[in-house]
């Protein structure tokens, strides 16, 4: 079994594959403080839950965005599977062409979600990973990487407007009633909502028309099955994006 791991600046998301299926797909906090230690045991936990065995692990990989956090996650891992996990970073092998100005500057989550999505979709693609920010990354039809965009993330966005706005309270994010509310937080989940889903449609549009065709899209993150069922365009969601992915790239690098 090959163990995965994304480490993004709200979740950590960790998965596990025999072969090619993945046996689960579990979400839990990044804390910039936990030790390797506090990272270890709700590994363990995790595994436990779904009576895997730490000695079944035969290796792993890992990216993140979240340095501080790296190399603490790396370490819990190893020793409790006692496998080595391996980092996604400079000199891995991906297999994507990276046509933007400085390929060592791309986010490593964008890098991994591009193999995945190159591997398991048509291209042109649009990649939406809807996290603490959303990225929308493009792939051209020579399956090249050639640029993203990065907007506030939908909680980013709402906390925001609550934090700043003293009369606006904190709400969740659920579909309202109707477009056009007809309360403070009806109006809010609206404009939350509605507003997300119409700035990933019109940069869809405005992507199409800068390639000259039809992209691919592709819909991955915490959020995205609440803002892209939302969108007038057609968008595939895949919530395992990401750790297929970092399956892929194991097996490049490390291959059997």
């Amino acid at each position: 079994m090959i163990l995965t791991i994304d480490i993004g600046n709200t979740n950590i998301v960790m998965g596990c594959f025999h072969k090619d299926q993945l046996l689960f797909l579990e979400r839990f906090s990044t804390e910039q403080e936990s030790t390797a230690l506090e990272y270890a045991t709700i590994m363990r936990e995790m595994l436990d839950l779904h009576e895997i065995k730490p000695s079944q692990i035969l290796g792993g990989i890992l990216s993140s965005v979240v340095p501080s956090v790296t190399n603490t996650v790396k370490l819990a891992a190893e020793k409790f599977t006692g496998a080595r996990m391996l980092v996604v970073g400079p000199g891995i092998k991906t297999g994507i062409k990276l046509a933007v100005d400085d390929p060592a500057q791309q986010g490593s989550d964008l890098i991994v979600g591009a193999v995945a999505g190159v591997h398991s979709y048509p291209v042109p693609q649009i990649i939406i990973d809807m996290g603490t920010a959303t990225t929308v990354s493009v792939i051209n039809r020579d399956k090249a990487y050639i640029g993203k965009m990065i907007l506030p993330g939908v909680a980013v966005s709402l906390n925001a407007l609550s934090g700043k706005a003293a009369q606006l309270p904190y709400i969740s994010l659920e579909k309202p009633k109707k477009l056009i509310g007809s309360n403070t937080v009806d109006s809010m989940k609206s404009g939350i909502l509605y507003g997300n889903a119409g700035a990933l449609d019109g940069l869809i549009d405005r992507i199409n028309e800068e390639l000259g065709e039809t992209c691919t899209v592709v819909a991955t993150g915490g959020l995205a099955g609440v803002i892209t069922p939302l969108c007038r365009h057609e968008i595939i969601p895949d919530d395992d994006l990401l750790l297929k992915g970092l399956l892929i790239l194991y097996h490049k690098n490390c291959p059997d």
